[in-house]
């Protein structure tokens, strides 16, 4: 038996009342934040660049799924795409290890329901189904992948689409499984643009979501596709890994070590990778006060990944949000001279004492730290002791409650201008689930909906 079709077995058998109590409860978590970090994100600037290029292809669909932000419609896999780069608004999604699934699944299967195309029962197992697909080759290969140059994201984010979709349809195994060959052969995306601090990564998500979609929706309609998608000698493991597919070791992990589980929530709106910098950074600046006068050097150790992940290490100049929230020397300087970082302080990118600082902060690999984890030593011209700041964590560290969640959404919100109406209703959507209506989710929306 393939890969791929273990894989399908385990996603079309995935029902609500199956799934453990607490792999339901991080999937509500999960829909809270993603919805919530989308309605904070309403005045970033990247959902009218996809909202405007999905009318000119797909056309505004009086029948179709909404564009979250202002309140049009085109096709659901429109829909899909726009409201994407509405949830990688504020870089603020949930990730899991180091992939975003939740900004592709979660406008995905809002579009699909909301024109008919799946059942609100089926949500949270389809939901689910694409966090294990994804997530299960994420946890194998990401560290691989990254150091070919390739964005874990859209990469493993496809198969989790197209999982979705399969489930949400109720496709059946044989189905499924020439969904998940489909996106084997539809995934992709490179991670340059972190590197040059340009925008190409705030639209892989809805690429991804687009592109599983179409997956599964070859397969329902019968489409030949490959059994040995992953593990074929040209197969997706080979290709994107450059090495054999272990499938004994990953079919066992299915049920088992549940993805899920691992997906984290970011406090700040900066790459997950810099979330404990900035709390080791908010510690120290605690010990410094709000000078950073006599600070000679200040040396930010971290996972090899983190260090050598593309944009991380960057000292600019700046001059797009895509570069600082990637780079770790202006994360840690805004943040010891500012304190709490928010999409204007990531927006200022000729802060004079930042700029100042950041000559003097130096990213030093150290395989000694998890991927989360972080030690700042800071050495002084007076020569005084150094200060030091470690924060050995894991994804525990930021894997919220939905208490937790609501907590963070409503902040954001409160920077925003997004009314708490509209997280009650978030709120009540994720707790209702399955016997949810999408009406709440829509309504939500509404109150920061205006023309593109």
């Amino acid at each position: 038996m393939s890969l791929a079709f273990t894989l399908a077995r385990f996603v079309a058998g995935l029902e609500i009342e199956t799934l453990p109590e607490d792999v339901v409860e991080k999937a509500r978590a999960c829909v809270l934040n993603g919805y919530g970090i989308a309605l904070g994100s309403h005045t970033t600037d990247f959902f009218p660049v996809a909202a405007r290029a999905v009318l000119a292809q797909d056309c505004a669909r009086d029948d179709g799924a909404t564009l979250l932000r202002d309140g049009r419609k085109s096709t659901p896999a429109g829909a899909a795409f726009a409201n994407a780069a509405l949830f990688h608004g504020r870089a603020q999604e949930d990730t899991c290890g180091v992939a975003h699934f939740g900004a592709i699944l979660l406008p995905l299967l809002t579009a699909l329901v909301e024109v008919g195309q799946g059942r609100i029962e089926d949500f949270l197992p389809a939901l689910v189904a694409g966090y294990e697909a994804g997530g299960l080759f994420e946890a194998a290969y990401a560290p691989a992948t990254i150091a070919a140059g390739l964005r874990a994201t859209p990469l493993y984010g496809t198969l989790a689409a197209a999982a979705a979709a399969a489930r949400l349809w109720r496709l059946s195994e044989e189905r499924t499984a020439a969904a998940l060959a489909n996106a084997a052969s539809f995934s992709g995306g490179i991670l340059q643009s972190f590197g040059d601090g340009t925008d190409e990564w705030r639209y892989q998500v809805g690429i991804a979501g687009r592109n599983g979609l179409m997956a599964a929706a070859l397969a329902a309609q019968g489409s030949v596709s490959a059994a040995n998608a992953f593990e074929g000698n040209a197969g997706f493991v080979r290709a994107f890994v450059r090495r054999d597919c272990d499938v004994a070791a990953l079919e066992a992990g299915l049920g088992r070590e549940w993805a899920v589980q691992r997906v984290t929530f970011k406090p700040y709106p900066v790459c997950a990778l810099n979330q404990t910098p900035v709390t080791a950074a908010l510690a120290l600046r605690a010990q410094l006060g709000t000078s950073t006068d006599g600070v000679k050097a200040v040396h930010v150790r971290l996972n090899p990944t983190v260090v050598g992940y593309a944009g991380m290490d960057s000292r600019g100049p700046f001059a797009s949000v895509s570069g600082t929230l990637m780079s770790i020397q202006f994360c840690v300087a805004t943040t010891l001279i500012h304190g709490v970082p928010t999409i204007a302080r990531m927006q200022a990118f000729d802060d004079g004492p930042v700029n100042r600082l950041i000559p003097k902060i130096t990213p030093q690999a150290d395989a000694a730290l998890g991927l989360l984890s972080c030690r700042l030593e800071v050495e002084f011209e007076d020569g005084r002791p150094p200060r030091v700041v470690e924060r050995n964590v894991d994804h525990a560290a930021y894997s919220y409650s939905r208490e937790e969640v609501s907590a963070l959404v409503r902040r954001i919100g409160d920077e925003t201008g997004v009314s708490g109406q509209a997280y009650d209703r978030l709120e009540r959507f994720a707790a209702t689930l399955p016997h949810a209506t999408l009406s709440d989710v829509l309504d939500a929306f509404k109150e920061v909906q205006r023309p593109v």
